[in-house]
C-alpha cells in the first residue's frame, strides 16, 4: 500500500527472504520520475549455499513506484552499475540428494534433523563447511562440479581466476572480500574456496540478473520467470503453482541476460499497485546463454530512473539495449542509409519506406522453444500484429539470441515507429537510440 509523501531518490539496502510477496511491505514511495539507489547482494551462489533463504537469491526490497497502476508499465533507466565485490567463486552445480524438498533452490532441507530452511553457520572453509545451526549437519544443498574463485583489480577491467593458496585466503573472510551488504544473510560462496580453474582472464562488463516487478502471487525470486518457474509446478512444498498460475502472476524479472546493462531501458509490467521494483543477481560478466548455469556473483552499487508508461498492458518485459548490443540487423538506420534506400524505392515507383526502431521482447519457457514462442507472442501482442509479421521481421531485420539456457530469449527486430507510438513509447525509444 502507498504510505507518505513521493520522494524523488529511495537509497535500498534491504532484502527480501528469497519470496516476492506482493502483500509484504514496500520501501517509498519514489516520484514518477524519481530514482532508486540500492546496494545489492550476490544472487546465486551465496542464497544456494543458505538455506535459510527460500527463493535461490536474496533480491532487494521493492519499491512502490508514485501512479503505477495494474495495467501500466515502468520504464526503468539503468543510470549506472558498479561492482563492490574484490572477489567471488561460482561454477556448475551439483545437488545433494537428502537435503531439500523437491527444489534445492526454494527448500533445503537439513540430512541431519529434517529442519526445512535451516538456520546455519560456518566452520571452516570448503564444501562441507556450512552447518546446520541445530545439528551442525554439513547441510548445504549444492556442491561445485567444477568452480573457480576469481578476483578483480582495482578499477574492475578484468578478473583472474586464482590457486588453490588464494581462494583459501579469501574463504577465511568471505564476507570482507565479497563485501556483501549489512543486512545481507547470505553465506559467503568464496567460503568453498573452488580453485578448479586456475589463471584465467575474464573481462569485467556488469549487469543485473535480477530487475522487474513484483509478481502479483508470491513466488521464489530466482523463479519468477518461465524456466526456473517450471519447477513450482507440482512441486511439494509450500510455494507450488498450477502452470495458469504461473503464467498469470510471473513478471519475468529473473532475466540473466547481459544486455540488461548500464544505459539500457527495461520496460517492465506493472501487476501490482507500485510496481514493486525490485533488483540483485549483478553479474561481473556472461556470455550469451550462462551456459554453466551460474557465473559471477558480485555485490554492487546501482542507480535506476523510473518513469511510469500509462495502459501500457505487458505479460513481460520489453528490453531497450545500447546501441552496441544490438544485433546487425536491428541497428536502427542512418540518415544516408534510408535516403539511399528511398531512392531505391523510388526507383520501382515506391515513394516512402517505413520508419523504424529497435525493441527487444523478452520471451521465457521451460525450454528454449517455448520461450521464443513467448516472445514472438507478446510482440504480437503487444504491437497488434500477426505471429507470422514477427518471424518475418525478427528474420530480416533482428535476431533471436539467448538470455539464458534452458529457455530465456530476446526477440529483436526494427519495429514501426507508428506502432511505436501507439503503445505510447516511440519517443522513449527514439532517445535511447539518439534518433530525433
Amino acid at each position: 500500500m502507498e504510505k507518505g509523501k513521493a520522494q524523488q531518490t529511495v537509497y535500498v539496502n534491504t532484502f527480501i527472504n528469497g519470496i516476492l510477496d506482493p502483500s509484504q511491505p514496500m520501501l517509498g514511495p519514489v516520484k514518477d520520475g524519481g530514482y532508486i539507489v540500492a546496494n545489492t547482494t550476490p544472487g546465486c551462489w551465496g542464497p544456494m549455499i543458505t538455506p535459510a533463504l527460500r527463493g535461490g537469491h536474496e533480491v532487494t526490497q521493492p519499491v512502490y513506484i508514485e501512479g503505477a497502476k495494474v495495467g501500466d508499465a515502468i520504464a526503468i533507466r539503468i543510470k549506472s552499475i558498479e561492482v563492490t565485490s574484490m572477489a567471488t567463486a561460482s561454477g556448475n552445480e551439483r545437488t545433494i540428494e537428502g537435503r531439500f524438498l523437491g527444489d534445492p533452490f526454494v527448500a533445503a532441507k537439513c540430512p541431519g534433523c529434517g529442519t526445512l530452511y535451516p538456520a546455519t553457520r560456518i566452520e571452516g572453509i570448503g564444501p562441507e563447511s556450512i552447518r546446520c545451526a541445530e545439528c551442525g549437519s554439513d547441510t548445504t544443498p549444492f556442491t561445485f562440479t567444477n568452480g573457480y574463485t576469481i578476483g578483480f583489480d582495482e578499477k574492475k577491467e578484468f578478473g583472474v581466476t586464482l590457486p588453490k593458496e588464494a581462494a583459501e585466503k579469501i574463504a577465511q573472510n568471505g564476507h570482507y572480500y565479497m563485501n556483501t551488504p549489512e543486512h545481507s544473510v547470505q553465506n559467503p560462496v568464496v567460503t568453498f574456496a573452488p580453485h578448479d580453474l586456475v589463471g584465467v582472464v575474464a573481462r569485467v562488463r556488469p549487469f543485473l540478473g535480477q530487475l522487474g516487478t513484483t509478481p502479483s502471487h508470491p513466488m521464489p525470486d530466482s523463479h519468477n520467470a518461465g524456466d526456473f518457474g517450471s519447477f513450482l509446478l507440482g512441486a511439494p512444498h509450500e510455494y507450488a503453482l498450477t502452470q495458469e498460475q504461473l503464467n498469470q502472476h510471473k513478471t519475468d524479472g529473473h532475466m540473466d541476460i547481459n544486455r540488461v546493462r548500464e544505459d539500457a531501458i527495461l520496460i517492465c509490467p506493472v501487476k501490482v499497485p507500485g510496481g514493486g521494483v525490485y533488483l540483485g543477481d549483478m553479474h561481473a560478466m556472461q556470455g550469451d546463454g550462462e551456459i554453466a548455469g551460474h557465473t559471477t556473483d558480485v555485490s554492487g552499487i546501482v542507480t535506476l530512473q523510473v518513469h511510469v508508461i500509462p495502459n501500457l498492458n505487458l505479460d513481460g518485459p520489453i528490453l531497450l539495449p545500447v546501441e552496441e548490443d544490438l544485433p546487425y540487423l536491428a541497428k536502427p538506420f542512418t540518415e544516408a542509409e534510408k535516403e539511399k534506400a528511398l531512392k531505391y524505392a523510388k526507383s520501382w515507383e515506391l515513394q516512402a519506406i517505413e520508419d523504424s526502431l529497435p525493441v527487444s521482447f523478452i520471451g521465457t519457457g521451460a525450454n528454449l522453444n517455448e520461450a521464443t514462442e513467448n516472445g514472438l507472442n507478446r510482440a504480437a501482442e503487444v504491437l497488434g500484429v500477426t505471429v507470422p509479421e514477427v518471424l518475418n521481421r525478427a528474420t530480416i531485420t533482428g535476431s533471436i539470441q539467448i538470455g539464458r539456457h534452458p529457455g530465456v530469449v530476446t526477440v529483436t527486430f526494427l519495429a514501426p515507429t507508428d506502432l511505436l507510438d501507439k503503445i505510447g513509447i516511440r519517443e522513449l525509444v527514439k532517445e535511447q537510440y539518439g534518433r530525433v
